[in-house]
């Protein structure tokens, strides 16, 4: 339902994209809620994920491809053109991005987790923002990692410190009482008020299409989400097929990100595996989580979203390198009783990976956690709350003229 005609507004949103699909699509869906809910209001996402391109948009959403940065295994991050510098690259995308600003003049930036940007790209354009009067709002996971891990490299670079002084407002993506993100850290006066827990980002079907109904329903579906990061949990899922070749079908979607030869490994590994089908990616994931019914994942933001929309039973094998996020996730999670969770080293046991994903077919939905439901640690109103606060914004600078929007002539 439109909320209000804001016409000519505009949305400048940034996803620096480095190691998967996350942050793109998170942005994407705030996106489309915004653009639903408000006519005259469009979003620019910057991003630096190298199939930007691959998704659908809605009319008055747009993507602005920067150069890729990758992020290693280990964490460091290198040029996915390997021929530049990591250096040149970044100098590009700082100019492009900061560029783009001037040129678009938004109305409210919304950086994703990030808070200055990949290796700090962003300061020199929330700098720019600030003084022009955009109202610049830092959105953060669930989980961001570890607390010792966050605190030690958030001091490194004065973080804490420039969210104070740039950011109006934090969305935390996740419900209060789920888990504080910034837990651990000693915030700066006055940051916490700033600070709006959404609840978890609710997903919808996208239409039925070709794609989703080839596969039917009622499979296991395995997903490592970008997939760059997915080799260990999809080789222990087709080592518990071997170990037990009457599981049930199981649908494996590599994800876009694979390494060519971890690809070339899993396809081998699958040859003769009866009820196994693979597929390299599919850009309506939420189709496919749709029609499935258990779910077999690591555990990253967007696929913990997609089990509690579609209320799908789970297993959630996370990793804890780069950073501990979705094992902290996984853990609460599972705590409420919302998913079942297993660790690495016992899922890549074909055996025990075989029973985990046999109690697949018994384990509860998440609706049915009722203590964690009733208590809002499952809420999927972010969207909603998004939209309500861009609205109460966008009317506060209209009463206010601090940066009257611009109205058209018509």
């Amino acid at each position: 339902m439109t909320v209000a005609h804001f016409e000519k507004t505009r949305v400048m949103m940034y996803s620096h994209d480095t190691f998967g699909l996350g942050h793109l699509r998170r942005c994407r869906e705030i996106a489309h809620a915004l653009v639903a809910a408000y006519r005259g209001l469009s979003v620019m996402i910057v991003s630096g994920a190298p199939i930007a391109g691959a998704f659908d948009y809605r009319a008055r959403v747009d993507f602005m491809k920067v150069p890729s940065i990758i992020k290693l295994r280990n964490g460091e991050y290198q040029s996915m053109a390997q021929h530049v510098s990591l250096e040149e690259t970044l100098r590009v995308r700082r100019t492009l991005i900061r560029n783009a600003a001037e040129a678009l003049r938004p109305d409210i930036f919304i950086t994703d987790k990030e808070p200055l940007g990949l290796r700090g790209e962003l300061e020199d354009t929330l700098c720019y923002l600030k003084a022009q009067g955009t109202h610049l709002v830092l959105g953060l996971r669930d989980v961001m990692d570890a607390p010792d891990l966050l605190a030690a490299e958030w001091a490194r670079r004065n973080i804490l410190n420039k969210i104070d002084l740039y950011y109006d407002n934090i969305w935390v993506y996740g419900p209060k009482g789920f888990y504080d993100p910034l837990v651990g850290l000693d915030l700066p006066p006055g940051l916490s008020h700033r600070m709006r827990y959404t609840g978890f980002l609710r997903r919808d079907r996208t239409k039925i299409d070709d794609a989703s109904e080839r596969l039917g329903r009622g499979y296991v579906l395995v997903t490592p989400g970008g997939g760059g990061d997915g080799m260990n949990l999809i080789r222990a899922v087709l080592g518990a097929h071997s170990q037990d070749p009457d599981l049930p079908r199981t649908v494996v979607v590599l994800g876009p990100y694979m390494a060519a030869k971890d690809r070339a490994e899993l396809l081998q590994q699958a040859w003769g595996l009866r009820a196994i089908e693979i597929m390299d990616f599919d850009n309506r994931m939420e189709d496919i989580i749709a029609n499935a019914s258990a779910v077999v994942a690591m555990g990253g933001y967007n696929t913990f979203c997609e089990i509690l929309s579609f209320d799908r039973p789970a297993l959630l094998v996370p990793r804890t390198q780069p950073r501990m996020e979705q094992a902290i996730r996984a853990d609460r999670a599972a705590a409420l009783g919302l998913v079942q969770r297993l660790p690495a080293e016992r899922a890549a046991i074909p055996t025990e990976m075989a029973a985990a994903l046999r109690s697949l077919g018994k384990a509860a939905r998440p609706s049915e956690a009722t203590a964690a439901v009733a208590a809002g640690l499952a809420s999927l109103d972010g969207r909603e709350r998004i939209v309500a606060d861009v609205g109460e914004w966008l009317e506060q600078r209209r009463r206010n003229d601090l940066h009257p929007l611009r109205i058209a002539n018509s």
